[in-house]
Order: structure tokens, then sequence, then C-alpha cells
């Protein structure tokens, strides 16, 4: 086990004596008695400390995220260790340096203290709720993120953010293909981005594509425009209106941007391997419309 990974494990066992015990023991007593007990040598102190203090210099934060990430789930309902590696989660995920803990690695260490400490449907319900808060806030990291506010409940008043993106596809040998990005949560989707100032719909999906794959495209139709509704820690509840369009792009290499936080990798897939990959449910419409157009 990575001396790191042994270091979150035993701040968990720490947050889990304190939560379990009604918070009646000093934290920092019972974390010194963890690690003489599970970390001896261990010389990583400084972490597990910071990362301690850190949580609850920002608990009231982490928890009120946690409340609208998981409405179906009051705090108090969740069980003691999911409770708490979600604290670790959030923290590393929201306030975390980003050059030593990039989200991939936040996310991913929470699983694996889930599914090592928690229940059979622990790590699947924290990859769900950290999922769900890195895609909705995207860049956290501000001290300020979650400072109680007052946010408006008429939908007709909720902020709006506008995005657009691709269905894009090739034409190579007589075949179709489609490109699509992965994240880190194991999905394969569509590429999209928010509009820019004075930017129209299209001109967003076109540089969109060329920034996120590396590829340049030419746009047919529009295929949908969908809106949903996201909680934001900061701004409460955003309108998120999307416009896909189908776009034909020259196949060749993709080149995915780095820079472009929660994505891992880009690649074509011919049109019979589609219906195969793992997507988002709200991906298979526009796919759907998309190979009916391709193949009339």
């Amino acid at each position: 086990m990575a001396n790191r990974h042994l270091s979150r494990s035993i701040v968990l066992q720490t947050l889990f004596e304190w939560d379990f015990n009604e918070q009646k023991e000093e934290i920092s007593d019972i974390l010194d008695r963890n690690i003489e007990e599970f970390g001896p040598g261990l010389d990583d102190t400084p972490f597990m400390v910071d990362l301690i203090s850190g949580i609850f210099k920002k608990k009231s934060v982490i928890d009120e995220v946690l409340e609208k990430a998981a409405p179906d789930w009051p705090i108090n309902k969740i069980s003691v260790i999911d409770r708490n590696v979600l604290r670790i989660g959030l923290y590393e995920l929201l306030f975390g340096d980003r050059t030593q803990v990039p989200p991939k690695v936040a996310i991913n260490e929470a699983i694996e203290l889930a599914k090592s400490f928690g229940g059979e449907n622990s790590s699947r319900f924290v990859n769900g709720v950290l999922g769900g808060v890195y895609k909705e806030i995207g860049e956290p990291g501000k001290d300020d993120v979650a400072k109680k506010k007052h946010f408006e409940t008429d939908p007709a008043k909720f902020p709006i953010e506008k995005k657009a993106g691709a269905v894009v596809y090739s034409k190579k040998d007589d075949k179709i293909y489609f490109a699509f990005v992965h994240d880190i949560f194991g999905y394969w989707t569509l590429s999209k981005g928010g509009i820019e100032e004075g930017e129209s719909e299209e001109d967003c999906a076109i540089r969109e594509i060329k920034e996120e794959m590396g590829v340049d495209i030419k746009i047919k139709e529009l295929l949908d425009r969908n809106e949903y509704i996201a909680n934001h820690p900061e701004k409460g509840k955003i309108r998120k209106q999307v416009a896909f369009f189908l776009a034909e792009s020259e196949y060749g290499d993709l080149t995915l941007d780095k820079e472009k936080g929660g994505l891992d990798n880009a690649e074509w897939f011919p049109i019979d391997e589609v219906p195969g990959l793992k997507m988002y449910e709200n991906m298979i419409p526009l796919l759907t419309k998309s190979i009916e157009i391709l193949t009339k």
C-alpha cells in the first residue's frame, strides 16, 4: 500500500472514531493514537495533520456541498464511513492543491477508501457524489466557494449558462466513425464547452472540438437543444442550456487537451461499435439521431 494511501486510511479511521463517538475526544489525540497503531515509522504526519485540519476548517462548507450533491441522503443518514470518506474526497477535490492531488487522484483515492472500509455499495455512492460535484463545478478551489448565501428558488430566475458541443463524425473507407472523449468516471462522451462572450453556438462548438480533440470540424446541422438544472455551491441552481450539432471532420489522430479537467482519452470508433460503449443516457438520443441522418 502506498504511503499516501495509508495516510488517508489513518485520517479516515481518525474521522470515523471522532464522528462515531459523538465528537467527545480531541481529534488530535485520536490521530496520534492511530498513527502509532497503524503507521509506526510512517513519515507522513504533516500530510495527515494538514488534511484533518483542512477538513475541520472547511467542514461546514464541505457538508453543505454534500447536502446539495446527495439531496436524498441527509448527512446523518449516510453511514459514518461513507460520510467521512466523502469529507476527505470533497476537501481534496474542492480545496486541495491540484498540482499535488489532481481531481482524478482525489476521486480515485476516495473510491478506494470506500471499497476498503465501506459497504457493498459505498464505492458506487462515493463515485456518484464526487463525480457529480466535479462535473457541475468544474474548477473548484476558491476559499469562498460555498459561503452561505440566499439562492434564488424561482426556476425562471436561475442564472443561465450556455454551452455548445457536437457529435463529430468522419468517413473513411466507406465506414462512418464517431469521435468521443473519455472521462475519469469511465464514460465515453461528447465534447462541449461554455459559450464565450460574442461567440455563436456554432463558433463555440468549432472552438471546443479544436481545443479538446485537436481537429477541425464543419457544422452540418443542429441536432438538439436541451436544458437541465444543476446545483452550484456558490451560485445555487443554474439552468444549463446546451446546443449540440452534427459536425464532420477529416479522419486523423485525435489530440486530447490534457488541460481539460476530467478527461483522459479521445478516440474514433466505427459506427457498429458505438452501441457497446459506456455512455451517459442523455448522449444516446443525440447519437441515435446522428446515425439516422448519416445512414439515410
